[in-house]
């Protein structure tokens, strides 16, 4: 089964995850994470099958984040807030992330992948 990964396929980190799940014949079903960006109801399946808190989801380096000043907003608004603010726009999403639809592993971390996806 092809793995769903969410991606931005200028973005370095993606391009490394890809490479490193190419290497290890994994079948990846790329997602533009801007084209198409998961919407509020995937989102939240993707964080709860994660077991990562919720601003792990955010891409905290992002120029929109920081534009939105959201360090600063995120603890006073809900998880359901998140998750909209989340869906409105692929670029706050910390990408890539991987699933295959019961493990979910967002970013990328060599030995993360070796223990989840290998």
């Amino acid at each position: 089964m092809a793995l769903d990964f969410y991606e931005y396929p200028s973005c370095g980190t993606c391009r490394k995850a890809k490479k490193w799940l190419e290497e290890h014949n994994k079948d990846i079903n790329s997602i533009h994470i801007v084209e198409e960006t998961p919407n509020k109801e995937t989102l939240k399946a993707l964080y709860e099958k994660s077991g990562l808190e919720l601003k792990k989801f955010f891409n905290t380096s992002g120029q929109k984040y920081r534009e939105l000043q959201l360090k600063d907003q995120l603890p006073a608004m809900s998880e359901d807030e998140q998750l909209e603010l989340l869906a409105s726009n692929g670029m706050l999403i910390k990408r890539p992330i991987t699933t295959d639809g019961k493990r979910v592993t967002v970013g990328f971390n060599e030995d993360t992948f070796k223990s989840v996806w290998k």
